[in-house]
């Protein structure tokens, strides 16, 4: 007997994917909307007569082609008189009343003829009423539509909606049969595994199928994206998990996530994956406003989804070049169009955001913290840092005094509410004068909850009231609106991992509820997925990053040794020199003469990666007074993508001439980019890559120092390092790849930092002189010479 694929599907959803039309309305509602449209429904069902049954589930099944569709979903009510059977649709509206016609919305009437539907075959009922119930939220008005069917036309229109879901439905399924049968029949990407890669994909495939958690530091060259994909690729095939979010920390890393499931394609993979893309990057419109009025993409939007979903499903990838294509072709919201696709992608990659972040991750897969999703977290030292702005919440006094006078004239009463707040950020810059600028409390600021909870009410309320009109300080109100929001929800989850502190810059005091240790809500935010991965080549030591990212002694570990030849790099050390903060000014020189000795030892391309730009920028000053036939780039704030590229792009396996580039430790360039070959020969990294000295680092410093002792190496050494072995990565990519590393800090010498050292740099070279170097690096060279 052939087996039959089951579907399952709620009512809405069925007759919302269906029917769909009209406009993508990015409408402000409020943040307790959802909750007032449930006390609504809840109000007007108690307050019905005996015969009204509240919240009645009806299912049923239909079944064509091999193909059984299951749908289901509660209707509002159901009035049992004995003349006649009544469905009832309950819907809230702020739209005045008197506005509303009988064919307002052709959904709500789908919705409630297709429970009618079901209830008259189960029941044997012939004639039916269907009733739409419009509750108004603001003046608590209620309006009434009846509409009398009999079975056989809610037969034909359910069966029609019914049988166009199926047809999509065929499609999918025949799509995820030849998927399932591609990865059944999938060999590995590559001719062979390297060393330590099966061992890594083995241990993944093991977590996934236990849905627990794993830890694998997996040194540069072991092919972590596909030792990590294949098996969870695999684990799809055996039902272990129906999605796979690939999930990183910046754009550049999501490139080799698509490029190994391309490999995959060529090995016969039939998979499809998208890449979301943050909206204000993707978006066609950025100039003006996500409504129709101002925006095409988003005018008939859901007049033309359906198809360009169908459209675009020939592919075999959602990138976001694809996705741009097709969403231009049918005049849709790339973003939202991202995300639509996400709902049929077998693999989604994206930022780490989208699975965290409690302001913006994707509800729609992870709302019942019961997905069988596996979460592969890419380059996950850098999730520490992430984890800790997501859980954070702050708001700043000159925002709160601007818009308190931008409102003072259109909204006084929403001006009042803010001259609270701003009255409370006075009393803390006093605090804050009396501490040295700053002013720390174990416990939450309790004193200003009630205030900020009034300021969110009345802007709500406002917003509402005036959605229609236009008023200067729109975009200022909502961007506060939300921080003020979140400050609230934040503060709900605050506990002994969280400390508030305000500081006083300049003309501004910032106030803000920290998350010092994002453990346990990284650990609760995992329960989103039914395994989590985290990898990277820098995890170091892994019992830190174990407690920090929410493990426990139950997570996996694993640490994998460098696949490449140790005779292929050259370590350096120069001890010589102190780059601590207060000894930078007395070394810009003798940096500049190591610098000089590596790069002019052998033609070729080096970066060399600075604490921080005040550094860079005076040492890439000196060097290029003293050499300027060398061909020099230097980082700037803020790059742009277009900028960024043209930077990396100037590092040719062509070059004739030295090329030297000049850039930050832990930023853009420093992890994350595929210099292969020639492209890259060296780096020079001066300093430990402490993170500079400030409240908030100390902040943590002191936490840790009274939770397990380990303040200074919690805060400081252990980032700092893992920018010092990212940056040094970047030389050996490939079996291939030939370069030199120089460590410029007498501190590379001390015990507590050369514990941290990977097994591959313990024959490090201590440097004696500068003469030593260039023996160092001549010798190194000479080995390879023909």
């Amino acid at each position: 007997m052939k087996d039959i694929e089951t579907i399952k599907i709620s009512v809405r959803g069925l007759v919302e994917f269906v029917l769909r039309s009209g406009d993508l309305v990015s409408e402000f509602m409020g943040s307790t909307r959802n909750v007032d449209a449930i006390k609504a429904h809840q109000k007007i069902q108690k307050s019905s007569p005996k015969e009204y049954k509240s919240e009645v589930t009806l299912s049923h099944s239909v079944e064509k082609k091999g193909i059984k569709l299951e749908i289901s979903g509660r209707a509002d009510g159901i009035i049992e008189n004995e003349d006649k059977i009544t469905i009832d649709e309950i819907k809230t509206t702020t739209i005045p009343l008197e506005l509303l016609e009988e064919d307002y919305n052709e959904l709500h009437w789908a919705q409630a003829k297709c429970y009618a539907y079901i209830y008259s075959i189960q029941n044997k009922i012939e004639n039916i009423d269907v009733q739409l119930t419009y509750y108004q939220m603001d003046t608590k008005g209620i309006k009434r539509f009846v509409k009398t069917f009999n079975l056989n036309e809610l037969e034909i229109f359910f069966d029609n909606v019914a049988e166009k879901y199926l047809e999509w439905a065929r499609m999918l399924n025949n799509i995820y049969k030849l998927r399932d049968e591609s990865i059944k029949e999938l060999s590995f990407p590559f001719s062979s595994y390297r060393e330590g890669q099966r061992k890594l994909a083995v241990a993944v495939y093991k977590t996934i199928e236990e849905s627990k958690k794993i830890f694998a530091q997996a040194p540069t060259g072991i092919g972590k994206t596909a030792a990590v994909l294949f098996p969870s690729i695999k684990a799809m095939r055996e039902g272990h998990v129906s999605k796979i979010f690939y999930l990183t920390a910046k754009t550049i890393t999501r490139t080799a996530a698509e490029k190994t499931l391309k490999n995959m394609r060529l090995k016969g993979l039939k998979l499809k994956n998208v890449t979301i893309t943050a909206k204000d990057k993707i978006c066609f419109n950025s100039e003006k406003g996500c409504n129709a009025e101002e925006c095409k993409f988003a005018k008939g939007y859901f007049d033309r989804i359906n198809e360009a979903i169908k459209d675009i499903f020939k592919e075999e990838e959602f990138s976001r070049g694809i996705i741009e294509k097709y969403a231009q072709k049918h005049k849709i919201c790339p973003f939202e169009f991202s995300l639509e696709l996400a709902n049929y992608a077998d693999c989604i990659i994206c930022d780490y955001n989208y699975a965290f972040d409690p302001r913006v991750h994707l509800k729609r897969f992870f709302a019942e913290n019961n997905t069988n999703s596996v979460l592969l977290v890419d380059e996950a030292h850098n999730l520490v840092d992430r984890a800790r702005e997501m859980f954070s919440a702050e708001i700043n006094k000159t925002e709160v005094l601007k818009l308190k006078k931008e409102t003072k004239n259109q909204a006084k009463e929403l001006s009042s509410k803010l001259n609270k707040i701003n009255s409370y950020m006075i009393k803390t810059r006093k605090k804050c004068e009396i501490g040295n600028n700053q002013y720390l409390d174990k416990e939450p600021p309790h004193e200003i909850f009630p205030v900020i909870i009034e300021f969110i009410y009345y802007a709500e309320k406002w917003m509402l009231e005036n959605k229609n009109n236009e008023f200067s300080f729109k975009d200022q109100l909502m961007e506060f609106y939300f921080k003020a929001l979140d400050f609230i929800r934040t503060s709900e989850g605050y506990d002994e991992r969280y400390i508030t502190y305000a500081e006083k810059t300049y003309d501004d005091v910032r106030l803000k509820l920290f998350c010092l240790d994002p453990s346990y809500l990284l650990k609760e935010a995992m329960k989103r997925g039914k395994a989590a991965i985290l990898f990277s080549a820098t995890l170091m030591p892994m019992n830190y990053f174990v407690d920090i990212l929410g493990g426990d002694e139950n997570s996996y570990r694993v640490r994998l040794n460098s696949p490449f030849d140790r005779k292929n790099l050259c370590l350096m050390v120069d001890d010589k020199i102190s780059t601590k903060y207060k000894m930078r000014e007395f070394t810009y020189d003798k940096v500049v003469e190591d610098i000089e000795i590596v790069v002019k030892e052998k033609t070729g391309n080096y970066i060399v990666f600075f604490p921080s730009y005040k550094y860079m920028n005076e040492v890439y000053m000196r060097f290029c007074d003293k050499n300027p036939e060398i061909n020099t780039m230097c980082q700037e704030v803020a790059m742009k993508e277009e900028e960024r590229e043209n930077f990396l792009h100037k590092f040719s396996e062509c070059n004739t001439e030295i090329l030297v580039g000049f850039a930050v430790m832990g930023g853009i360039f420093s992890e994350g980019i595929d210099l292969t070959g020639d492209r890259l020969i060296g780096t020079i990294i001066v300093g430990v890559g402490l993170p500079q000295i400030c409240l908030e680092r100390n902040i943590i410093m002191n936490y840790f120092k009274e939770k397990n002792n380990k303040g200074f190496e919690y805060a400081y050494t252990y980032p700092g390092m893992n920018k010092v072995m990212q940056s040094a990565g970047r030389v050996i990519r490939t079996e291939e790849d030939k370069g030199v590393v120089l460590l410029i800090d007498e501190r590379f010498t001390y015990f507590s930092y050369k514990k941290l050292f990977p097994k591959e740099w313990n024959s490090v070279i201590k440097i004696i002189n500068t003469k030593h170097i260039r023996q160092s690096i001549n010798n190194f060279w000479e080995k390879f010479r023909v």
